[in-house]
Parts: structure tokens; sequence; C-alpha cells
């Protein structure tokens, strides 16, 4: 594999897989807050174990990603005061903005993997 991935950087993928399911749970069985809230602690969480502390939080505050920190953040915010379609679609937005330049990584480290890699590869 072209990428050496540790102990803790597996937890952290696994938990980012986790906070994907039930946040599609969520949104199948009608927005359910709760199961939405988990999936953002989840998410958040595989995310910091995965890139680091410091690294997340380098990546959130840096000046070019405000406006998709501030969707993010804003989205949680609507999650939580019962707004969660909009929500939801902030936070999707946000997600897009900050993590945009980690997709070609993404494609990558999907390739690798061998069924995944596979049905990509055959898709696109």
């Amino acid at each position: 594999m072209a990428y050496e991935i540790d102990e803790i950087k597996k937890v952290g993928l696994g938990l980012i897989g986790f906070g994907i399911i039930f946040t599609l749970f969520g949104v199948i069985l009608f927005f359910d807050r709760g199961l939405l809230a988990l999936g953002n602690i989840f998410w958040l969480a595989g995310v910091a174990l995965l890139l680091g502390w410091r690294s997340m939080l380098r990546l959130f505050i840096n000046r070019a990603n405000y406006k998709g920190t501030a969707a993010f953040v804003l989205g949680l915010f609507f999650l939580f005061v019962r707004f969660p379609i909009v929500g939801i679609i902030l936070e999707i937005y946000g997600c897009i903005v900050l993590f945009g330049g980690f997709w070609p990584s993404v494609k990558v480290f999907l390739y690798e993997i061998p069924i995944v890699g596979w049905i990509i590869r055959f898709l696109f």
C-alpha cells in the first residue's frame, strides 16, 4: 500500500466511517437529530485522530478556510436548534470547501483498497 497507516489513524478512519453511517441513517430516518448529532461527533473525532489535533485546528482556523469553517459551524448550530435540513446542507458545503484540496489524495488512497479501487477504476 502507498501509505503507512498506524493504529490511531485506523481508529480515525473507523470513526469517520461510523460518522458517515450515522449521518446517512439520520437522513434516511427523516432527519433524526440524535443520529445526525452522533454522526457529527464521530466524524469530527475521526478527523481529529486522522489528521492530528494541531493539524485539524490549523485546517479550521486557516484564513483561506474561514468560509468553510463558518458554514460547517453554522450547520452544526442549525442542527442543534432543530433545523436539520438547513444544517446538513451547510455542513456539506463546509466540508466541500474545507476538504476540497484532499480529494486527489483520497482518490489515490481509494484506488489501493481492493474491491473499492476496482469499482472506482471501472466507473471512472
